[in-house]
Formats: C-alpha cells, structure tokens, sequence
C-alpha cells in the first residue's frame, strides 16, 4: 500500500508541475502578446493555423491576418509587408508544386538571409514538403554527400552558389533564389512568383517539416529534424529574453543556423520585422538597428565582437538606443567581448545556451550577466538542465564538472539517418561539460571531446582562452592540446592581436601562470591573422591542428 501511495504522490506531483508550467508559459506568451487572451477566438484561430501550416508558415499566415500591412522583412530590396510574405509564398508553393514539388519532396535551400529564403521556407511548408537548411559555408563534397544522404529531389539556391550547384545530379529542380545576373536559363523565384496565381494551395495532410544541419565541424554535418512538440514552445524564448510583439529584430545570424531560423520563426509569430542583409557587415547592422528603431539584435559572438571592433567613436554615430536585447548565441560568448557589449550598450546581453539537437536549455540575462559574466544563465520555463558524471550519476554540488544535458519542447527526436544522442532520465547530451555555481547559474567550461589531458591532469580550454582575451591588445584566442612525448598532450595557444599591438608568448604564458594552476599554462604560442571558424563563428580547432 506504501509503494501505491508514492507512486500516486509521486503522479499527482507531476501532473501539478506540468500544470504550473503550462500557466507561467501562458502568462509568459501573454506578455510577450504572443497569447491575446482577451481574444480567445483569436488564439484558437491561430493555434488552428500553425497546427496545419506549420509553426513558420502558420505564424506568417496569423500575422497577415492580424495586421497584412504591417512590415514583415527587410532586406536589400526593400520591405515586404505580412500579407505579401504570405502571397508571394502562396505563389511560390503554387509554381513549385506545378514542377513537381510534392509533400514526399526534400527541397534543400542554400542562400543567404534574404526574402527568397523566407518565402523558400514557407512555401514548402504551405506544400507539406520537407526542407533542408544547407550551410552557406559548404565546399563542393560536403554538399554532395549532405544532398546524396538526405534525399534532395529539389534545389534552391543563390547564383553565386552555381559552381556547388553544378555538381549535384542534373534531374534535379532547380530554381535561382538570387541572382547577381544572367540566370542562364535557370528559373528564378521572383519570375515563378511573378507569373503564378497567389492564392493559397490545398492544406497539406502535414505541415512541412525542416531539417537544420549540425556544424559538422569534425566531419559531415548530421541532419537534424526540428520539431515542435508544444504550441507553449515560445515561451522558452520570451521568458528570459524581452522579445515582444509589433518591434523590429535585426537578424545577423544566419537563417541556416538554428539561432536564425528560431529567431526568424519567432518574429513571424510576433508579429515583429524581420530585418536581413546578405552578408554580415558591422556598419550595416548598425544603420538597420537605427534605420529600423530595432529592439533586438540576434547575432554570434564573432558577430559583435567586429561590430564592437569598429570603436566608440563609430558606434557613437549611430543611434541604438532603441535596442533592449542584444540575443548572442552559437558558440561561447567570452566574459570579455560580453562585458565590453555591456559597455557600448548597456544592460542588453541575454546569453542564449542551447544546439541544433536541444535548441533552448539555457539563457543568461543582463542580470545574471552582471552578477557572473560568462554565465549561460537558467533554464528558461518549459526546460530542463542537469549535470551527470561519466558513470550517469547526477552531479548536484556547486563548481563541480560534469557533462551537460538539456530538454526542452523543441529538441529533436534523432538524426535523418537514425542515430541520435545520449538520453538520461528524459534528457539529451550537449556534448558540453559545465558546472552551476552557488546561485544556480550555468557555466559552459567546453565540449567534452576538447578535453585535454595533459600530465595527467584534465584541462578544458574555455577558462585559458577566456583568461587570454583578457589581456591588453588580443582579439581572440583558440587553446588545443598537441601530442607530447613527456606529457601525452601539451597546451597549444593561438592567439589573434589587435593590429599594432605589441603583445608575446612570454606576456601571455605569464597571465596564464599569475591567475590558474601550472599545468595550464600553453607550452606554446602561435600568433595569427585570424582563427578558422564556420559560417556560425565555432573555431574549427581539427584545422588549427593542421596548421601544425
């Protein structure tokens, strides 16, 4: 009878946490004015919509039924309203399904941020197709092995990428995104658009679903279904972060980069402005923040390390005191470029932790921030972080080590080829290990596979590059482990000066040694011009072993 009740306590305290969490997400979405719940005709419309079209092409859909007027993007070519997003996709799905494009299709998309990518995206939603989010960043085998694994059937694609384009099999669909020039008889979606009805096709069965790509940054990039299991999933964003509806957000990352795609998603469901440019440009980004009165800033960390790099007296002729957030993610934000954001900005850095697998686990707010830069905050409502050693256990005491594991309504359910990550009680593996400190916030101390063993001592590089950056004149620093005869693997630092700077191995080693213990002190240092990074700013550490 004992063991009955505990699992009847046990189900009834389930059951009650679940319910708390659904009212503080709803709250939350309120807040944002994601949820009108003074209209509850409007909500059931519009969880209606995104149930048949899709969480982005239903959120486009609701916003050009809420306000069609409003601006919805801006890019180079200009603004797009909501109800124009909504039937110029219209169209396109209409022209795409006309050459063949059907629910069973895998239409991979490779383009910069620009309005063929978003009408790309909800047109393929609106047919019920799946769509592959393809890395700008590709070389020409990467591409073909992606494309060969996942199915492609259709191609859409900027006309700078026509050289990888040439490589893919010559059946397949293909339509022009951008083009710079001649098309050369390829057909481009503003002419598909132009010459096509623009009223809505048939609902699909299923919405489209999309599939993001990991950044591959030690082999083939993995597909990665993005799935949304809750209509509350908003809420992870907009708890810890103050997005909110009718604004602008300028996103610089790029929408092939889960942080983008998010990101892009969201604004759509707010009702907000998406503004998008080609290429990051630290100088554009500045004059769309002011040209736009932008609230929201959404980059990766080299993003606003060079928007940062231009000085104060560049920044200071541009007005971003409209701006509230500054949304960094995709790879570590140093306490160093965070505090010197907060300087130029002010209390606006919401740190956001999460991967293509897990999504959102974690976000640190310009509060946490101040109290623990570096921090990647608390989890925000709706998910879930815990720390486990190397046997499973739970790790729980403060400033402990271990590895990362996430969940949340957003994570994915496994890889396009079966395979997925390490679940324990209900929750994946980053492939990060971290530790909490005292208050409960959430520190990234690196990948688990960067781990270096040196001497026999562990070593994660995150603390001596942090610790790096720090000091006078160095932009950014990279720390590997190289083998060692004596040691197994010693400290290698790269390291990336500002131009003029005076700074040596010596200086470096040194700082090392004052502030961490002697086994983490880089053996060596190597200066250069830049670190190799992916399209989404992650150093590719394999090619700085390269360099030798």
């Amino acid at each position: 009878m004992s063991q009955y009740l505990t699992r009847v306590r046990d189900l009834v305290g389930r059951v009650a946490a679940q319910g708390a969490t659904v009212i503080r997400s709803v709250d939350v979405m309120h807040r944002a004015g994601l949820v009108p719940l003074g209209r509850p005709d409007h909500v059931l419309t519009a969880m209606m919509t995104t149930r048949r079209l899709g969480p982005i092409a239903g959120a486009a859909r609701v916003a050009a039924n809420r306000d069609a007027g409003a601006v919805g993007l801006v890019d180079e070519r200009g603004k797009l309203t909501f109800a124009e997003l909504d039937h110029r996709s219209n169209a396109l799905a209409r022209a795409l399904v006309g050459r063949g494009v059907t629910p069973a299709s895998v239409v991979a998309l490779l383009a910069r941020d620009h309005r063929g990518a978003v009408e790309t995206m909800l047109a393929t939603a609106k047919i019920g197709a799946r769509l592959l989010l393809m890395n700008t960043g590709f070389a020409r085998p990467q591409l073909v092995d992606v494309a060969l694994r996942e199915g492609v059937t259709a191609f859409v694609y900027d006309q700078e990428f026509s050289p990888l384009a040439s490589a893919l099999p010559g059946v397949l669909l293909r339509v022009l995104a951008w083009t710079d020039g001649d098309p050369a008889g390829v057909p481009t979606l503003e002419g598909l658009i132009a010459e096509t009805e623009d009223s809505p096709i048939p609902t699909p069965r299923q919405p489209g679903s999309t599939v993001l790509l990991t950044s591959g940054t030690t082999g083939t990039p993995k597909g990665a279904p993005r799935q949304v299991r809750s209509p509350l999933a908003a809420a992870h964003f907009v708890d810890r972060i103050p997005l909110r509806a009718n604004e602008a957000t300028v996103l610089a990352a790029p929408l092939f980069h889960a942080t983008g795609y998010s990101q892009l998603t969201l604004s759509l469901a707010l009702g907000s402005a998406a503004v998008l440019r080609r290429r990051f440009d630290p100088l554009a980004a500045l004059a769309a923040i002011q040209d736009n009165r932008a609230t929201a800033l959404v980059v990766v960390p080299t993003m606003l390390q060079r928007i940062l790099d231009l000085g104060d007296d560049v920044l200071a002729g541009y007005d971003t005191s409209s701006l509230r957030i500054v949304f960094t993610a995709g790879s570590v934000l140093s306490p160093e470029l965070g505090n010197r954001a907060t300087r130029a900005f002010g209390d606006v850095i919401h740190n956001l932790y999460g991967s293509t697998e897990v999504a959102v686990a974690a976000v640190a707010t310009p509060e946490d921030w101040r109290a623990a830069p570096g921090t990647v905050g608390r989890a925000p409502v709706g998910c879930r972080i815990a720390l486990y050693d190397a046997g499973g256990r739970p790790v729980t005491r403060p400033d402990v080590t271990a590895r990362v594991f996430a969940g949340s309504g957003l994570a994915f359910g496994g890889y396009t080829d079966g395979g997925t990550k390490e679940v324990i009680d209900g929750l994946l593996c980053t492939g990060d290990v971290g530790h909490f400190d005292a208050a409960g916030r959430l520190f990234i101390d690196g990948r688990d596979d960067d781990m270096i063993i040196s001497g026999g001592e562990n070593v994660f590089p995150a603390e001596i590059e942090n610790l790096l950056v720090e000091h006078p004149g160095v932009v950014e620093a990279a720390v590997i482990g190289v083998a060692d005869a004596e040691f197994g693997q010693r400290l290698k630092a790269y390291v990336v000066c500002e131009p003029g700077a005076v700074v040596t191995a010596e200086d470096l080693c040194g700082r090392v040694r004052a502030n961490l213990a002697r086994f983490k002190v880089p053996r060596e240092v190597v200066f250069l011009d830049e670190l190799p990074r992916n399209a989404t700013g992650k150093v590719l550490r394999n090619r700085l072993v390269e360099l030798g």
